[in-house]
């Protein structure tokens, strides 16, 4: 078997990994780029031997040279190590056993559950939002909302349908938004997001059965998806990676522009 045709089907969840650590689709597309070229070049960093999966996201840690630029100086999310977030989201999103997470990034498991205790903090005393959910089926959007108040968010509604979910997030301006992609009018989660994006700037997690869908890097897709069905852990995490990435950025445009800044509040 090829290298490409072992690894292809890995891809996707790749790049969802790198954009969660990166906090932007860009950057993370951008640091799988860089690092299948590196692979290109030095094809022996992946482990073919063992399971795919993971000798990709170990080769990934070993070759993908902007680890030291994930997170500005300073800020919120660079207060909270790149050791400490890969171990949480290693072992929340991409559901790795901390074992395989240690393995991966060549840490020990007392390291990787450390970091988890220390991210998990982190996210525990950020300060709380603001949070629309866009979710037409009831027992799931319950869910998700216990989750969210359960993190010491408030969740300011939940819309079944676009034209809800606009008119939610128009009205009371969340500070995160958490949005199905297939609604139950037969309308888009997508198209009530980029109608909400046009409006304002809020962070937005997808939470889809189909994740591999938006993980092309080929097209604007999503930099935080949640695979249905989803753990509590998995929502918790994204949920304080999102704010944490989002309050960090609009710290550094206040910080680099204050006028504008002040004009804007």
């Amino acid at each position: 078997m090829s290298l490409k045709t072992e690894l292809a089907p890995q891809l996707p969840y790749l790049r969802r990994y790198a954009r969660a650590l990166t906090g932007s689709q860009a950057h993370g597309d951008a640091a799988v780029r860089e690092f299948l070229s590196a692979l290109l070049a030095s094809p022996d960093q992946y482990e073919g031997s063992e399971n795919a999966r993971i000798g990709l996201y170990r080769a990934f840690h070993r070759l993908w040279n902007g680890r030291a630029s994930v997170g500005a100086e300073g800020g919120t999310v660079s207060g909270l190590s790149l050791h400490h977030r890969q171990s949480l989201l290693l072992t929340t999103i991409e559901e790795f056993s901390v074992a395989e997470a240690a393995s991966i990034v060549g840490s020990s498991t007392e390291e990787i559950s450390a970091g988890i205790k220390e991210a998990r903090q982190a996210i525990a005393g950020d300060v709380g939002a603001r949070v629309l959910i866009i979710e037409d089926e009831a027992i799931i959007a319950l869910h998700i909302r216990t989750i969210v108040e359960e993190m010491g968010h408030e969740v300011i509604g939940v819309a079944q349908t676009r034209s809800e979910a606009v008119h939610l997030g128009t009205e009371a301006r969340p500070d995160l938004v958490l949005a199905d992609i297939s609604l139950a009018d037969g309308s888009s989660g997508i198209d009530a997001v980029k109608d909400l994006l046009a409006v304002m700037d809020v962070p937005v997690i997808f939470i889809t059965a189909f994740p591999e869908r938006l993980l092309t890097g080929a097209r604007p897709e999503p930099t935080y998806l949640i695979t249905k069905p989803f753990i509590s852990e998995t929502v918790a995490a994204t949920i304080g990676q999102a704010l944490l990435h989002h309050r960090e950025r609009a710290s550094l445009a206040r910080t680099e522009n204050p006028v504008q800044a002040l004009r804007a509040s």
